[in-house]
């Protein structure tokens, strides 16, 4: 069907499109009721025989939907993602370090490695950058030993082993046994709050490092602070640099029990000391015997201050009930899960469900302490309860399906994040771009929070709308990142500023939100001057070649020419080629279906990236992955492609391409992700498209729909809303949408409004193995790009 498959592996091998075939021919054989009689059944047996080391030692039930996230989905290949124990949107990440450095190390961890250094408190999740990994632990044995070692010279270090056998994960919970020590790790997680418990086999002396020098990638620290206050309690922080370039946290860590010396290394050697501060301090935690061989560490972390962690420590866990705490994160991740309770056909498509909707909540992460305190944008300590204050946006990728989708599983926190952004708007004047702990990092292109705050405002949720729109105009009338230039000519020349056709696209459909809101609000000279430069791309199609091309000063195009060439950063696309940006359309459709100068033109070049195999240079970004032909599902800019044929009237063209999509390129493997996690992007794209639907226009609020993989589906949404997804005739062949009803009346548009969703209300959509000869194929019931 595909050629160019490019298989999401570290063996880069190519994919058997047959995969399925046998498992496929016998589910069609299954009428509808029957499977909904066979999943019950299986689910109950699963639950009896779960296959996921469960901390807690409870038997599950049919409501247990942590059985199926598999957190390993995602550490192999390029996938980024973190691993470990957390809670959903924690501002802790507390898991496991490698001494690897590297790309493929961004989240500290990484499958194809078995070295460790430690468990930190911090780390991102699927980024193509490293950083945090903050306030590092690693118990050890013997005497005490503070150098790390290196991967060139393991010999005399503390750095440890493992094997995955002897590790267990499951959403808030991690263990892993370190032979070297004999010291069995087991880590959870409240909000704020991360806990450890060490069991140590060994006679010999039990130590715990303390390591304020290593962070994760780009993160290095400038200064530090430890003292211990008392036997049983130490504080410290930790300021760094990286790429968020001014980084502070603050720690409270309480003891279960006495420690009998805190130990640095001064002048070549060690002695012991009370309180401690420079530049990369590294001590140990030296205990006389523990009790029964167990230590439980807790330690509270703060962006503000040493008392609002150790308040933070305080108000989230008590006591010393590891076990209470297990159960606790175990059941918010199942709340979380449980408003997307889905039926599909096999196990590991529920896994690959699950798992991909709780990458989805791993970020925007906490980013303020329990009394309402949090660092903003400009450094400074604010208090405010009225909303809580997020971090961790990687807009340019979370824009277009992670905060749509949370506009219907996390309600309750729109307007959170909204709000966050306008905060950070007026304390660094100009909305986020990819905020990182209190940091603009400035990191891809674009002013993606804008299409984010114009959906929500479209979708109905509440916030200052004038301060919003005064926000949207701030950071689109700066002069940074070619914006003069775009001010000044209707583009940005391509010999004057790097990547300016991606900068370009970007900026077009942010300012398409603009103008809307605008013309709701009443300012008609800004929507006509918004709406004009959402147009801009029109400047950039070369109707000779049919591509989105560089534009030079003098009005020509960049020459010479090569649809297929790509330089990573330096070129004039950003992470992608021609083949890939000409389609960065999302807002205008219409338009750009117009510059073909025909529907046939759109479709055959359409048709065509699917299929073209070409060479994009030594130069090309890595983050190009998961190619079919040059379409690169591995990367954010061609996510939306595979729904441009339903705007044609070719809804089933639409439905093959995206049940091909995730039927190989979402596997239950470590290397089951083929790129960049991106903060949940890559994820909630397939939890929308699983779902039968994904929104093109980030900001529009129209849905389009695909091919659902789900037989069954109940969102249970924040407002108590309930919208039911019943998909009859599902299977491996029957992947083409035949009819839909909504309500009880038949539904023949191939898109649905956001509004109409997030009622709730009973969607069925009957599939079948052929396309349909008039569901979505006529003009009345395309899609459209404006509201």
């Amino acid at each position: 069907m595909f050629a160019n498959l490019t298989k999401p592996d570290s063996a880069n091998r190519r994919r058997d499109l047959f995969l399925t075939v046998s498992y496929k021919n016998y589910n069609r054989k299954l009428n509808h009721h029957m499977k909904r009689i066979l999943y019950v059944l299986l689910t109950v047996f699963l639950c009896q025989c779960n296959d996921v080391q469960d901390a807690s030692q409870e038997t599950t039930t049919p409501q247990d939907y942590t059985q199926y996230v598999d957190p390993y989905i995602g550490t192999g290949f390029h996938g980024h993602v973190f691993l470990g124990a957390n809670v959903p949107f924690g501002a802790v990440q507390l898991g496991p370090t490698n001494l690897t450095q590297g790309w493929d190390w961004c989240s500290g961890y990484h499958y194809s490695d078995t070295t460790l250094i430690g468990f930190a408190h911090t780390h991102l999740s699927g980024t193509g950058i490293g950083d945090l990994g903050d306030i590092l632990l690693m118990p050890t044995t013997g005497e005490v030993n503070l150098k790390r070692g290196t991967l060139k010279d393991m010999s005399d270090g503390y750095v440890g082993f493992y094997d995955h056998s002897n590790e267990a994960v499951k959403p808030g919970y991690y263990s892993v046994w370190i032979d070297k020590y004999k010291v069995k790790v087991e880590l959870t997680a409240t909000a704020r709050v991360g806990l450890q418990r060490y069991t140590y086999e060994s006679d010999a002396q039990q130590n715990v490092v303390l390591d304020l020098d290593r962070g994760i990638g780009w993160d290095q620290p400038i200064e530090t602070f430890i003292e211990l206050v008392d036997d049983s309690t130490i504080v410290g922080y930790r300021f760094s640099k990286g790429w968020a370039v001014d980084q502070k946290i603050y720690f409270a860590m309480s003891l279960s029990a006495p420690v009998a010396k805190l130990v640095a290394e001064k002048d070549g050697a060690l002695e012991a000391v009370k309180k401690l501060e420079g530049e990369r301090l590294k001590v140990a935690l030296v205990f006389d015997g523990l009790s029964n061989g167990e230590l439980l560490i807790k330690t509270g972390i703060s962006a503000v201050s040493i008392a609002n962690a150790t308040e933070n420590l305080q108000k989230e866990v008590s006591g010393w009930g590891f076990d209470q705490v297990v159960k606790d994160a175990d059941e918010a991740w199942n709340k979380e899960l449980s408003k997307v309770a889905v039926d599909m056909p096999t196990k590991d498509q529920m896994k690959v469900f699950y798992t991909s909707l709780y990458h989805t909540m791993i970020a925007p992460s906490l980013f303020s302490d329990s009394n309402g305190e949090y660092r903003g944008a400009d450094g400074k300590t604010y208090q405010d309860t009225s909303f809580t204050n997020y971090t961790t946006y990687s807009l340019w990728d979370t824009y277009r399906a992670a905060h749509p989708l949370f506009t219907l599983t996390q309600k309750n926190k729109v307007e959170d994040f909204v709000k966050s952004f306008l905060k950070i708007y007026e304390q660094q004047g100009k909305l986020p771009i990819w905020h990182l702990v209190g940091n603009e990092t400035d990191c891809m292109v674009g002013y993606p929070a804008i299409s984010v705050i114009a959906d929500a405002y479209f979708k109905g949720f509440d916030m200052d709308a004038e301060l919003a729109f005064e926000a949207m105009k701030a950071s689109s009338t700066r002069d940074d990142y070619g914006m003069v230039h775009l001010k000044k000519l209707g583009y940005i020349p391509a010999e004057l500023e790097k990547e300016s056709v991606a900068k370009a696209m970007e900026y077009c459909i942010a300012d398409w939100s603009i103008a809307q809101m605008a013309k709701e609000l009443g300012h008609e000279e800004d929507y006509a001057y918004y709406n004009k430069r959402a147009h801009a791309y029109q400047i950039y199609f070369d109707s000779t070649t049919n591509f989105m091309r560089a534009k030079m000063s003098d009005g020509s195009f960049r020459e010479p020419f090569d649809a297929f060439k790509s330089t990573h950063e330096w070129g004039d696309y950003t992470e992608g080629n021609a083949w890939q940006y000409t389609w960065l359309v999302p807002h205008d459709v219409e338009g750009l279906v117009s510059l073909f100068g025909s529907a046939e033109a759109f479709e055959k070049k359409l048709d065509s990236l699917f299929l073209v195999e070409g060479d994009m240079g030594e130069e090309a970004s890595p983050d190009i992955s998961g190619l079919i032909g040059q379409y690169a599902h591995g990367n954010e800019p061609s996510h939306h492609i595979t729904y441009l044929y339903n705007y044609i009237g070719k809804p089933s063209k639409t439905a093959e391409k995206v049940r091909y999509i995730m039927d190989n390129l979402y596997t239950t493997k470590p290397d089951g992700i083929c790129g960049n996690e991106d903060v949940g992007q890559m994820s909630a794209w397939y939890v929308m498209s699983a779902l039968g639907f994904y929104q093109v226009n980030p900001a529009n609020g129209e849905l389009i729909f695909g091919s659902p993989l789900v037989n069954d589906a109940v969102l249970q949404m924040d407002d108590n809303s309930r919208l039911h997804i019943q998909v009859n005739n599902n299977s491996g062949e029957n992947k083409y949408i035949k009819q839909v009803s909504f309500n009880g009346k038949p539904y023949s548009k191939s898109s649905i409004s956001y509004k109409e969703l997030a009622k709730g209300g009973d969607l069925i959509i009957e599939m079948d193995s052929v396309p349909s000869v008039d569901w979505g194929v006529l003009e009345k019931d395309f899609p459209k790009s404006s509201h």
